[in-house]
This record gives structure tokens, sequence and C-alpha cells, in this order.
């Protein structure tokens, strides 16, 4: 699959790992839709790139639905979709006042990371299956977003790690159901990466998250993100698989 003249959809599109996605993509000629709550930047990202903005919150199905309805209407059809949309909450289990990791923040992350991003990709799939065939029967190609988290979770991150090992280990079930329809089901684990996330933390802070990373010792970016989903597109033997974009971490417990 080329990026020239791919019809791209990117959930979480207005930043960080979705927005490197949507600038690499674009400069290689493909056509994008991003889909991104209505208070993100999505609509100004949309017109730079003279590209589609649905607004949705991933943890709503009638809006999912209907954003990737909109986007695929508007593309004329989805080759890829790259689901970036994603929250980071944190909460020990019991921390130092005595307070419970609240229920209601573990199923808030959970929906978003994991739930939401089934619902998009379900629904993606449904419009890539309309498409017609290349040379290998391929219709598409979808890119979900784990974490070395989903392995080596930190303290605090229950949560997190438990909506990002499911996103790792239903990548391999995925790419098997949807082989009848010709789509490929890949997963990229981002170790510390650059993004909105972290940037309220400060440059010496930054340089020692750096360090977590063997070599080269410098935090990932969205557009080394982006790379790899472009790589994705190209080889079409990859599928089934998570890989880890971490300069060889591996996360301590805290």
């Amino acid at each position: 699959m080329q990026v020239a003249g791919a019809r791209v959809l990117v959930t979480g599109g207005a930043s960080g790992l979705g927005r490197g996605t949507v600038d690499r993509l674009v400069a290689g000629g493909a056509r994008v839709g991003i889909l991104d709550l209505e208070s993100s930047a999505g609509a100004d990202v949309a017109k730079e790139i003279d590209g589609v903005f649905a607004a949705a919150d991933v943890r709503k199905p009638d809006e999912v639905a209907a954003a990737v309805a909109q986007i695929g209407g508007a593309l004329g059809g989805l080759d890829v979709c790259v689901n970036a949309a994603g929250v980071a909450d944190a909460h020990r289990v019991i921390n130092r006042s005595g307070e419970l990791f609240p229920l209601d923040l573990f199923e808030f992350v959970v929906r978003v990371n994991l739930i939401g991003t089934f619902d998009v990709l379900r629904n993606a799939a449904k419009v890539m299956a309309d498409n017609e065939p290349d040379g290998e029967g391929g219709r598409g190609l979808i890119v979900n977003v784990a974490s070395i988290a989903a392995t080596e979770g930190q303290i605090g991150q229950a949560a997190y790690s438990a909506s990002k090992g499911g996103v790792a280990a239903m990548t391999l079930p995925l790419a098997r159901d949807l082989a009848s329809i010709g789509v490929r089901v890949m997963a990229i684990s981002p170790g510390i990466m650059d993004t909105p996330m972290i940037d309220g933390m400060g440059p010496e802070l930054k340089a020692e998250l750096a360090k977590i990373h063997v070599f080269p010792q410098r935090l990932g970016t969205p557009d080394d993100f982006a790379a790899l989903v472009q790589h994705f597109m190209e080889n079409t033997l990859l599928n089934g698989e998570v890989v880890r974009l971490d300069a060889g971490a591996r996360m301590g417990p805290r």
C-alpha cells in the first residue's frame, strides 16, 4: 500500500502521535480525516491540511459511528485507520491518604483506550470491507496504539496498563478475524514520547525520562511514530504484531 492517494482516518489527530501521523502522511500524498473531540484543534488542523474533521468522543458509540461514516464518505472510503486517541490518568490502588483508586477513573481510562479503540476500528473495518481488493486481496490496514506499559506498567498505572495490555492482546485475534476481508491489524507500543501528555514536565525531568531509552537516549517524536505507521502501510507482510518503539527501554516500578 502506497501513502500517496491513501485514504486515512486518524483518531486523536489534532495533537501528539496522531498529529505527527497526519502531517507525515499528508506530506506523502495521503488524504486524511481527523476524528477528535469537539474541543480539540481538529477543525483547524483539518483546514490546514485540506482534510476532514469529524468531532466525536470515542466513549460514545453513536458519535463514533457517525464520525467514521462522515470521514469515510468525505474521502470516498478508507484504506487506513490509526487509533491514536488515548488518555494516561494514573492513581494508586490506595494512596497515602487512604483513598481507593476511583472505579469511575479506571473505567474512563479503559473505555477510552481499549473500548473506544475497538469501536472505531470495527466501524472503520466495515467501511474498508467495501474497498476493491489489491493484487494480494488487501483492503486496508488498522494501526492501534498500545504502550510499553502494557507489559511494564509502573506504580499508579493499573488502569493504563490494563487498557494498553488489552490493545496489545487483541492484535493477533483481530488480524485473524479481519483476514477474511483483507484487512491487516498492527499495534505500536511507544516508549517515552515527546507529546502533550508530558508537556507539563520541565526540561530536567524530560531529560531524565530520556535516559530510560537505552540508545539513542532521546525522547521519541510523533514523526518517529508516524514513520513506523508508514512502514506498516508499505510492507504488507506485517500483520498481527505489536512493535515496540522504545530505543530498548524497559520500565522500572516508578
